[in-house]
């Protein structure tokens, strides 16, 4: 899951990136509304976080021009305005939800969360499953039939953005962008790397084998 953070106060954003990163999010950081809104266009974010007071451009049009262009990622204001009426012209300009500052961390990826599984139509926040595999995303545990299996938090994360889009061919450029804080990279082989080592753990000494490579295209995770 990638998300797009737009905040110019530096140690907010910085606490927010570190936060999700350890959460198993990529992220993204704008630091002006005129930057935030260029990478909004520009890249498909799973949720974005949007301040009010930005430089250039602020953050209520920030968010009428990102719907605008038809983007309807899910938008979270992230404010020190706190007045019944700043709520309601946030909500009105597009956002999905709305918090102020000072903030949980804890109530942020909640809200995070519930926004992105509405988004994708997921009932359950926590738990996702395919066959004989679950996962319980808060605490980061792996089982298939039922046998538990240890994945390094990257391992975690790719497995999840496979699991979400289940029979879905997702390329590489894909993974890349949402798994990894940094664009694709043609010459780079760790997307290919990452798979096989995902691989021996999810689908080694099972009849049925759910990680599969589309040549051309990417991978899918499937019966």
């Amino acid at each position: 899951m990638r998300i797009l953070v737009i905040e110019d106060d530096l140690k907010i954003a910085e606490f927010i990136q570190k936060g999700l990163k350890s959460s198993g999010f990529a992220v993204d950081h704008a630091d002006t509304g005129q930057k935030g809104l260029e990478m909004a266009l520009d890249e498909p974010y799973d949720t974005m976080i949007v301040d009010i007071m930005l430089p250039e451009l602020d953050g209520i049009s920030l968010i009428r021009k990102i719907r605008g262009n038809n983007n309807n990622s899910p938008i979270i204001i992230l404010s020190a305005r706190d007045r019944v009426d700043d709520r309601v012209n946030g909500l009105q300009a597009g956002a999905d939800d709305y918090l102020t500052k000072p903030f949980a961390f804890s109530e942020l990826l909640a809200r995070i969360q519930a926004l992105i599984r509405r988004a994708g139509n997921i009932t359950d926040p926590v738990n996702l499953s395919y066959a004989d595999l679950e996962i319980n995303i808060l605490k980061r545990q792996v089982k298939r039939n039922n046998e538990s299996i240890e994945l390094q938090p990257l391992e975690f994360s790719l497995l999840e953005y496979l699991l979400r889009n289940r029979e879905r061919v997702v390329s590489r450029t894909m993974i890349m962008e949402h798994v990894w804080d940094y664009n694709f990279d043609p010459m780079t082989n760790v997307v290919e790397a990452r798979i096989c080592r995902l691989r021996d753990k999810i689908d080694k000494g099972f009849e049925k084998k759910l990680i599969h490579t589309v040549r051309g295209a990417g991978y899918v995770l499937k019966v």
